[in-house]
Order: C-alpha cells, then sequence, then structure tokens
C-alpha cells in the first residue's frame, strides 16, 4: 500500500506480510491483522503500519491476478477475431476466480480500500464490455446480452466449479462449464 520506496528492513517485513496473508487466504482463512503479525513474526504495529485495514491486506494480495487480467483484456481488445477476443478473456477470467482465492471477495465488494484496486476494477469491467460490445456488434453473441450478464454468469461458474470440484480439478470443470455457457451465448 506504501508509495514511497521503503527501507530493505521495511520491504522485507511488507512482503513478508503479504506472503503471509496469501497463505491465509489460499487456505480459506478470514485475514485478520494480528494473526498475520504473528505468522509473519511480527509486531502488530508493524503490519498496521502497511495495512490500515484487512481489506487492503487483501485487495494487495490480489493486485497481481489483477493486473494480469487487466493486461490480457488489452490485448484481447487488440485481437481482430471479436469471438476469440471475448471467449479468451473470459476463460482467462473464469481460471482466475477459480485458482486464486482473494480474487472473487475483492471484485465482489461494494467498496474498495486502495485505489489501485478501484482503477483495475474498472478496467476489467471496461475491457469485458468493450469485448461483449465489438462480438455482439459482430453478430458472433446473442443480441440481448449485455456486460451486466456477464459478471453474474461468470460468478457462477465460478462457484459452481468450487463447489462441485476438487481443487485438482477445478480449472478444467470451470472450462467445461464456460464452455456450455459460451455455446449458449454464441449467435446462431
Amino acid at each position: 500500500m506504501t508509495t514511497t520506496p521503503l527501507r530493505k528492513d521495511a520491504a522485507r517485513n511488507w512482503e513478508r506480510i503479504v506472503a503471509v496473508a496469501r497463505d491465509l487466504v489460499d487456505e480459506g482463512t478470514p485475514l485478520q491483522l494480528n494473526d498475520v503479525a504473528r505468522r509473519a513474526q511480527l509486531g502488530v504495529g508493524t503490519v498496521y503500519r502497511h495495512f490500515p485495514t484487512a481489506e487492503a491486506l487483501l485487495e494487495t494480495v490480489a493486485t497481481p491476478c489483477l493486473e494480469a487480467l487487466a493486461a490480457y483484456g488489452e490485448q484481447a481488445l487488440a485481437d481482430d477475431n471479436p469471438w476469440r477476443a471475448l471467449t479468451g478473456f473470459l476463460t482467462r477470467t473464469v481460471e482466475a476466480q477459480v485458482t486464486d482465492a482473494s480474487l472473487s471477495t475483492v471484485t465482489a465488494a461494494p467498496r474498495d480500500a486502495l485505489p489501485r484496486t478501484t482503477e483495475l476494477k474498472r478496467t476489467l469491467w471496461s475491457v469485458g464490455g468493450q469485448l461483449l460490445d465489438r462480438a455482439r456488434d459482430a453478430g458472433v453473441v446473442r443480441p440481448d446480452l449485455t456486460s451486466d450478464d456477464l459478471v453474474p454468469l461468470m460468478c457462477g461458474i465460478a462457484y459452481a466449479a468450487n463447489v462441485h470440484s476438487v481443487p485438482a480439478t477445478r480449472v478444467e470443470t470451470a472450462r467445461r462449464y464456460l464452455t456450455a455457457l459460451l455455446e449458449g451465448l454464441e449467435a446462431r
């Protein structure tokens, strides 16, 4: 969360805090800053200096995934095949949803703790909408599908894959569910 360069020891502490938080999120353990401090073997004050809230820490954990998705979406916009661009972006998104435990909570939050999170989420929604608009304009998706439909559909796929598969098969299950959805979205 800090924007100015950190001293070496402070940078190591920041990295340790984020790594411990990533482990907790991956375990499915809710983030509590006191627990993070204990596991990182740091003082609670050190953790709070870097991350004033658990939400800020969770958003920091999710940032690399959000950045990767935003970058992929920007690349997809350059693809001259609207169907391939849209399906590639949706595939990458659903894969991220089932492999990064921080993503769903951060993207579903009504408010963001960090301006960077707000910026990344806006980029993702914008890119997804643009990709859908291009596909609809090209006549390759149903004309009644809106960008407001995509978010709940993608969340539903991720939820179903998480509930109905084991971790080793979640990506495959999510891809299969997405394929079924995409076949329903494709214009006939």
